[in-house]
């Protein structure tokens, strides 16, 4: 192995994960402000034959990330960041694990409600809720990327 591989493992680990808030940006940006403005009526844009499929994005994108960390992790073992990429690695799979419990189901409940419309009440507070929970989850993601890239400038051993 190279002197320079771990290095290199780790960029692209951060390349990986960094497009992944670059996607949670743009969909706070773009999706989730048109999708919650008015459920069930504002849903219409999931619904369909041409309905948006955010799921061909995210199914594949995290374990690409989850599998770039672990490498950069182990070659990166006897190396000065492995400090930082423990904490990316173990931030993140909270991060998931709480995006496996709440925020896909919830997401999953209340964009497959039936169009309607009127404005649901309850299901108009539901989204407002995942949205500012999923911003928490983001400004999470948000601490670890800069971890991640400080763990960067961590001088290399010769070990």
């Amino acid at each position: 192995m190279t002197k320079s591989f771990p290095n290199i493992l780790q960029i692209l680990a951060s390349i990986a994960f960094i497009t992944i808030i670059g996607a949670a940006t743009y969909e706070h940006a773009a999706v989730v402000p048109v999708w919650s403005a008015a459920p069930p009526r504002s849903l219409s844009m999931f619904q369909g034959e041409y309905g948006l499929q955010a799921v061909n994005f995210w199914k594949p994108v995290h374990p690409v990330a989850i599998l770039l960390l672990a490498a950069a992790l182990v070659a990166n073992w006897r190396q000065p960041s492995r400090r930082q990429l423990l904490i990316v690695v173990s931030g993140y799979v909270v991060i998931l694990g709480l995006t496996a419990v709440y925020f896909v189901p919830e997401l999953l409940a209340i964009t497959t409600s039936a169009y309607s419309p009127a404005v649901n009440g309850d299901l108009a507070e539901r989204a407002q809720t995942w949205e500012k929970l999923s911003l928490v989850r983001l400004s999470g993601l948000l601490v670890l990327a800069v971890v991640l890239l400080h763990g960067l400038t961590t001088k290399q051993t010769n070990k």
